[in-house]
């Protein structure tokens, strides 16, 4: 009896249900369905590890499986698959990913609701009531009689006999309390002469338990005995349920087995198809992912290889591509687990290696013979160079061109020098160390001779520098094209991608509707477009290598050049074909500024030049060497370095103004000098001048002709002519003749030297126009000092100044007063329109002249008017006629007349002699008006008449005075 209640319990059915369903915890988010495993065969997912990985209940049904052992519960919950004990036997058929999951109701079982049941209600409502009626006639046998309730009350009694704690629902005997409780250990103890009584009290405790088994037993028993009825009518139940249970497994098996011949004959061929298609597939992968691994293990080795041949933009593309492989498709393998950072060290090491073969480059290509031609050297190199160094952002590379140009400026300098200075026996290099010190010992033809090379090896070498800027602009600018079209590539993708994806709806809708395998197309589609993307890289790439002869049918050839490359070429000036990549990484704005920069270094190579000319100059110029050059030889130096100048200026587009400047300041200085020694001069010839008419030699009256035309320029010398051709008494201008003195025509030589300058040295003009105005002022305001004011008597020692000393003057300063508007329209010419307001000084001068011509004028009319005053003072009418008086005055006109005739033109010489004959009336008016002689006929009249006539005759008789309207009828007053 104990024996057959302690076997296993058999799970009934209860409240709890742990053994057929979890609990679901209402608060859990309850998952979307998921089909179930192994319960028929999966669809084809192009995956081979997803087919047949558990064993099936309809391709294994013959043969014995896992799933034979789960005979009883224990072994249903012994699950080997698991990882741990599941309280849920479920698992058994449909694999540890089941959960519960919310049943969706049928769509092919109807709704019941009450409705459904009313017509039955109805059928058996009366025979419910005659039922009920039933029960209350004829009351239920009472079978429980007294023997029964006396039975019941033993049976409660003995029940009380067993203690407690064997009833309670947490009793268990690990628990050491309980334990002890019911197996006290004194029962045990065989210790100190006790073991017979310990052995009778064990065996007792035994009779005890098994008491209280028998009484339990019993009770259980007479439960069971009052529903024998029941337990007998549940085991009918049980064999009609075995015989139900029993054909329906005979109509699965039969069910199982048409299955199984259906799936020997219509699936499995295909399923192997599948299956060999995958396995295929597979071992393609493998075989090309063993390819590119053997590729990217010779990734150093060829990298080396490459940098041996200075081959950066190829080391590098190969390493990015490598890196890409890596990250992309060779992850995780253990083998190639350092080989990225040790990619990462050697692209380090070639941004230093390409840094360092730029500043070579950059130093072999300025430091080599300036010759004639300037042609990049080694175009593909530095191509090479300059797209390796975008490629890796190393942007200050043109810092390092820029260094290189200064060194080589100065170099291009320091050679030339000792060139020239070698070739020099007088200097002694021996005694004269230093270089600048030999350079000075240079005369000018020498120093301009070197200068000469020095601006010529400088154009030289802008012109290469040009040529090599252009090769790097024409990079930066191909990089920053690529962008953009870039840009709108992937613009353009986006919208395919876009209409793709629309008619990828399209199409599951259609495979939907046609019932294929949605994940098939899917698979399909993926693949095809892998294949497409895999030969459009294999035909970009212009590293990767041709396909092995052993390849399967799927020529998936990858190597280094596997990643997603793409590159386009364009053309430098110089025909060298650039071809840029997709991975490179700068932006417009970055690309732009370089391209600034570029154009900036040009620029600056043009100043290092003039800046670098300019000390050369300033070591020259501190003995004074420059200063004292004479205008000849300055206006070549100024000529050759407005030259140098504008051939720098086309060359880099830009002026740069340091040399401009450099010049301008020693222009300042010779003008100033210039201004100096010929004012001086002019000073010298004043204070020397004895103011006598001088010959003109040929030369100058040539050097008048030359400017008749209005044109200024000083003529050439024919030594020749001039000693067959004999001086001039006058010079002639235009037609009229200018008697004049030596100092102005030395003075018209000055003038003509001033305005030769500003066309040499054009920037020097408003400084000529204001020394030369100075120098004009100065010539006036002297010339009148030594004249008028008799300055003259003093420095150079004449007696008096004489009224042929007037009108030559006179003569002079219309001489000068002639050529100021040729003098003022040359400027004018030169002159910016802004800076026209410096040509008032030209007005200012010709109205100081004018008024300085006035003065000697009024000067020599005051001459004769004291001599008038002197004679007429004592004239007294009376015989002889004509009267010693009138006799003087017309001697004293004779001389007047004599001496400023053949100085002044014939106009002015009738001008001055009738506002002397005017000064003449006016005097013999007052003296007849203090004689108290009048116009009466009488004979005082008589006499002062005859001796008007004779000064009136003696007066005409001169030369050009002889239509001169004297009008001698107003000396008489008018009879009272």
């Amino acid at each position: 009896m104990a024996s057959s209640h302690s076997s296993s319990p058999v799970p009934q059915g209860s409240s709890s249900d742990v053994f057929f369903k979890k609990e679901v915890d209402p608060t859990k988010h309850i998952r979307p369905v998921q089909s179930l495993p192994d319960v028929c065969p999966k669809e084809p997912t192009g995956v081979s590890n997803s087919l047949c990985v558990a064993p099936s209940l309809v391709t294994d049904q013959l043969r014995w499986t896992i799933y034979h052992s789960k005979v009883n519960l224990p072994a249903a919950l012994n699950d080997p698959r698991l990882a741990k004990r599941e309280s849920d036997f479920f698992t058994k058929t449909w694999g540890p990913d089941f959960v519960d999951t919310e049943v969706i109701p049928s769509f092919y079982l109807p709704q019941i609701s009450k409705e459904h049941f009313t017509v039955y209600q109805q059928e058996i409502s009366q025979k419910e009531k005659i039922h009920e009626r039933c029960k209350n006639i004829c009351p239920p046998k009472d079978t429980f009689d007294r023997t029964l309730v006396h039975t019941h009350d033993k049976s409660r009694t003995d029940l009380e006999q067993v203690p407690k704690i064997f009833m309670k629902p947490d009793f268990a005997l690990d628990d050491s309390l309980t334990f002890n409780s019911v197996l006290p250990w004194s029962h045990f103890n065989t210790a100190g002469g006790k073991g017979n009584r310990d052995a009778a009290s064990s065996k007792l405790l035994q009779e005890k338990l098994s008491h209280y088994l028998d009484i339990v037993e019993v009770n259980i028993a007479h439960q069971i005995s009052l529903r024998s009825e029941a337990f007998f009518h549940a085991m009918t139940s049980q064999h009609e349920l075995q015989d139900y249970l029993k054909k329906t497994s005979q109509a699965v098996k039969m069910l199982r087995d048409k299955i199984t011949q259906i799936d020997k004959v219509m699936c499995e061929g295909s399923l192997h198809v599948l299956r060999l298609a995958l396995t295929r597939n597979n071992c393609v992968k493998v075989y090309n992912k063993l390819k590119l691994m053997a590729t990217v293990h010779q990734t150093q080795p060829t990298v080396q290889v490459l940098l041996s041949t200075s081959e950066f933009v190829g080391a590098l593309d190969l390493i990015a591509t490598t890196q890409e492989v890596l990250q992309q498709e060779l992850q995780g393998i253990h083998s190639f687990r350092h080989l990225g950072s040790q990619l990462c060290e050697l692209e380090k090491l070639i941004d230093k290696m390409m840094i360092a073969e730029f500043s070579t480059y950059s130093h072999s290509d300025l430091n080599r013979p300036l010759e004639d031609d300037c042609q990049v050297l080694e175009e593909e190199r530095l191509v090479s160079l300059v797209f390796g160094l975008l490629k890796q952002r190393k942007l200050n590379f043109l810092e390092i061109y820029s260094e290189e140009m200064i060194i080589t400026a100065k170099n291009i300098i320091k050679q030339c020098v000792i060139n020239k200075v070698s070739q020099i026996e007088e200097i002694d290099t021996d005694v004269v160390v230093k270089l600048a010190d030999q350079m000075r010992m240079l005369n000018f033809p020498q120093w301009f001779d070197l200068l000469k090379d020095i601006f010529s090896k400088f154009t030289i070498f802008l012109q290469r520098v040009k040529a090599t800027l252009n090769i790097i602009h024409s990079v930066v600018l191909s990089v920053l094209d690529k962008n953009q079209r870039t840009r709108e590539l992937e613009e353009i993708s986006q919208q395919k991608n876009a209409a793709k994806d629309n008619s990828l709806d399209t199409e599951v809708a259609y495979l939907i509707h046609e019932g294929m395998f949605i994940s098939d197309a899917f698979s399909e589609g993926e693949l095809t477009a892998m294949t497409v993307d895999t030969a459009s890289q294999r035909n970009a790439s212009p590293n990767s290598e041709p396909c092995s002869s052993d390849s399967v049918s799927e020529p998936e050839c990858t190597d280094s050049s596997s990643s997603k490359e793409q590159t386009s070429s364009s053309a430098t000036p110089g025909g060298v074909d650039i071809m840029v990549s997709e991975d490179m990484k700068l932006t417009d704005l970055e690309l732009g500024k370089l391209a600034n920069n570029i154009q900036e270094l040009l620029y600056s190579a043009s100043d290092i030049c003039h800046d670098r000319a300019v000390k050369f100059l300033m070591s020259r110029a501190k003995d004074g060497f420059l200063e004292k050059l004479n205008s000849m030889e300055f206006i070549t130096l100024s000529r050759l370095m407005e030259t140098f100048i504008l051939d720098t200026e086309q060359i880099c587009g830009r002026k740069s103004m340091s040399l401009l400047g450099a010049l301008q300041s020693q222009a300042n200085k010779f003008v100033n000098r210039f201004h100096e020694e010929r004012k001086t001069k002019l000073s010298l010839l004043l204070d020397n001048e004895r103011w006598k008419q001088a010959d003109v030699p040929a030369e100058f009256q040539d050097l008048v002709d030359s400017i008749s035309d209005g044109k200024i320029a000083l003529p050439e010398k024919k030594l020749g002519a001039i000693e067959e051709r004999k001086p001039a008494e006058v010079l002639i201008v235009e037609g009229q003749q200018y008697a004049v003195v030596g100092t102005v025509l030395l003075l018209i030589r000055i003038i003509l030297e001033y305005c030769q300058c500003v066309d040499n040295i054009p920037s020097v003009t408003t400084d000529m126009l204001t020394r030369l105005s100075d120098l004009l002022k100065y010539f006036n305001s002297r010339s009148c000092q030594l004249v008028l004011g008799a300055g003259a008597l003093q420095v150079v020692g004449l007696k008096t100044i004489t009224t042929k000393n007037l009108a030559l003057s006179s003569r002079c300063l219309q001489l000068i007063v002639h050529y100021i508007p040729v003098i003022r329209g040359h400027f004018e010419a030169r002159l910016p329109p802004k800076q026209y307001s410096m040509l008032r000084h030209f007005d200012h001068i010709t109205k100081d002249y004018h008024d300085h011509i006035a003065e000697i004028s009024a000067k020599l009319v005051a001459i004769m008017d004291s001599l008038f005053d002197k004679l007429l003072s004592k004239y007294e009418v009376k015989a002889p006629v004509p009267s010693a008086c009138f006799r003087n005055i017309c001697k004293q006109m004779a001389k007047m007349h004599e001496a400023i005739f053949d100085l002044l033109p014939e106009e002015q010489t009738q001008m001055l002699f009738l506002r002397i004959n005017a000064s003449y009336k006016l005097h013999l008016k007052k003296q007849l008006s203090h004689l108290n002689v009048i116009n009466d006929g009488g004979p005082q009249n008589g006499l002062v008449t005859a001796d008007v006539a004779f000064y009136t005759g003696n007066l005409q008789a001169l030369k050009g005075l002889k239509d001169l309207d004297l009008n001698m009828a107003e000396i008489w007053e008018q009879k009272r």
